[in-house]
């Protein structure tokens, strides 16, 4: 194993504590970890909606600008003061999730393939959010934006691009007016403008983006938010004055770390940093990382445009044309550099039913790595084999919790690429063709690679989403116990449980009348 996959998997490995940890205290929806992507989006529009009233109470002139934002600090603490320390901390809440964010992809191995797209649009935002950052310290004109300033400039002039150093403008009080406030607005303004489009550049290949969190993490995030400004509200340095250095400042070092460190350091030291951070944020795809899998494939003769996989796909990859064979009927079309492998179209697919008579199973969309006919088959055979009191089929999936460790004489395991492959129709045929009861386990709520693999299977299972499971089935016979890689002996357990219960129940009309596939040799 590498350096750079042994640095991930242990960053992995912690973050899944972490976020094992949260769901304990909090659950899988109220996950500030499992929901980096949306807690980003929220504040942000605290930023917006706070940054909009201070634009327009503020005065951006030379000697107004601070007096202006002082003024609402002392003398409108109640709402202007509270808004100012809103913005100020959801700055630094924003800075901070984003980088989780970023960190969390990369240990996840999320960062290649279909999601180098998502990668590299998300690696410029950085960038536009540490500017919009740093330029709004500047705005309040106090000595930390002087400072701020300063350091600034010098960094700039580390690169001698100009005639003389820049930072000769801020020496001076007469070298600042009023055009270069209004210029500094401009751009806190505008640079947030940009954040938002790159935004949207970087998930409109993502279906049903998590742009809001769960009401109770909003509220919460948002009073956590409060409950800060009000304990700590934020206020003006000193006034700045250019005719002395400021000392004696009190950093944002979320903002402005790269201030201190390039004093600490040197200019080209802080500069290396961050430019050659960007380069191998920008290279990272190209190390070695895991195999890109197969992606979905369409069977034009089995596909009846019904866009169920067009609508479940979490990546947009799957797009609705015209069939080639059927007139005035549409065809499913896979763009392989968006999908993701994962076959969740499959258990979206009608055509994906095993009670099919066909010899060989052929569905409208399946995964040439783990065909549904291939599924279908092996389902058959360890069912035959099975023996014992009660007889349990578990499916499971690749990244949840290793589920060929339940395999027994009376239990057969099956792990699918994601829990969203399985079609609901397979839960039906394992009981019908000998299985006393059907498991089915996934990654965490809310954990899913794919995003909505075991929320999908999940509706259709309880009949909210199609295709869903037939209402003859007896709910007693199916269960589900959803379960990370961490979670094997809570599994086992489950499953323990699930064999007491299906026992204790054993004398009860609850099973279903045996089917018997008539089988047509392949090709008639």
């Amino acid at each position: 194993m590498s350096v750079h996959a042994a640095l991930r998997l242990a960053v992995q490995t912690a973050f899944r504590r972490a976020e094992n940890g949260f769901d304990t205290a909090f659950g899988p929806t109220d996950n500030p970890l499992r929901h980096l992507g949306a807690l980003g989006f929220f504040f942000l529009w605290v930023l917006v909606a706070s940054g909009l009233y201070l634009y327009i109470v503020v005065d951006t002139s030379v000697v107004g600008v601070y007096r202006s934002i002082g003024d609402l600090t002392r003398d409108q603490w109640y709402f202007g003061g509270i808004l100012r320390s809103l913005h100020r901390y959801a700055t630094d809440a924003f800075i901070i999730v984003m980088m989780l964010h970023l960190v969390r992809e990369w240990a996840y191995d999320r960062y290649s393939g279909f999601r180098l797209y998502s990668w590299a649009t998300g690696i410029p935002l950085i960038w536009l959010a540490y500017m919009s950052g740093i330029g709004g310290y500047w705005i309040v004109w106090d000595r930390l934006a002087q400072f701020s300033a300063v350091a600034t400039m010098e960094m700039f002039d580390w690169f001698s691009i100009f005639n003389q150093a820049t930072v000769r403008n801020f020496l001076s009080a007469e070298t600042i007016n009023d055009r270069f406030f209004t210029f500094l607005v401009f751009l806190h303004i505008g640079i947030p403008l940009l954040l938002i489009l790159g935004l949207w550049a970087h998930v409109h290949r993502i279906s049903r983006v998590d742009a809001l969190p769960a009401r109770r993490l909003g509220w919460g995030s948002l009073l956590c938010l409060l409950a800060l400004a009000l304990a700590r509200p934020a206020v003006s340095d000193l006034p700045a004055d250019l005719g002395q250095v400021a000392l004696d400042t009190r950093i944002d070092w979320f903002v402005l770390f790269v201030h201190p460190l390039a004093y600490a350091t040197s200019e080209g030291f802080a500069w290396s940093l961050l430019l050659g951070g960007t380069v191998l944020l920008f290279a990272l795809p190209l190390l070695p990382h895991t195999r890109r899998a197969p992606v979905a494939e369409v069977d034009p003769p089995n596909c009846n445009g019904c866009r169920r996989c067009y609508v479940d796909c979490p990546y947009g990859a799957v797009t609705m044309e015209p069939h080639p064979y059927k007139p005035r009927h549409q065809i499913a079309v896979v763009d392989a550099a968006n999908c993701a492998g994962c076959g969740i179209c499959v258990g979206a697919c009608p055509s994906s039913t095993p009670f099919r008579s066909n010899e060989k199973l052929v569905t409208g969309i399946d995964m040439p790595q783990q065909p549904i006919d291939v599924l279908r088959h092996a389902l058959e055979e360890r069912l035959t084999h099975l023996s014992g009191l009660t007889k349990i089929v578990v499916f499971g999936c690749e990244s949840g919790a290793d589920v060929s460790r339940l395999a027994a004489q009376d239990t057969a395991a099956f792990t699918l690429i994601c829990a969203g492959m399985l079609p609901p129709s397979f839960v039906e045929y394992a009981l019908r063709a000998g299985a006393d009861g059907v498991l089915i386990t996934g990654c965490r709520p809310d954990g899913c690679p794919f995003r909505f693999g075991n929320h999908w299977l999940e509706q259709r299972l309880s009949h909210r989403r199609e295709p869903h499971l037939r209402t003859q089935v007896p709910a007693l016979r199916v269960r589900q116990a959803w379960a990370g890689p961490t979670d094997e002996k809570a599994l086992e357990e489950a499953l323990h449980q699930f064999r007491r219960d299906l026992e204790m129940h054993a004398g009860e009309a609850t099973h279903l009348a045996p089917f018997h596939r008539r089988t047509i040799p392949h090709g008639q």
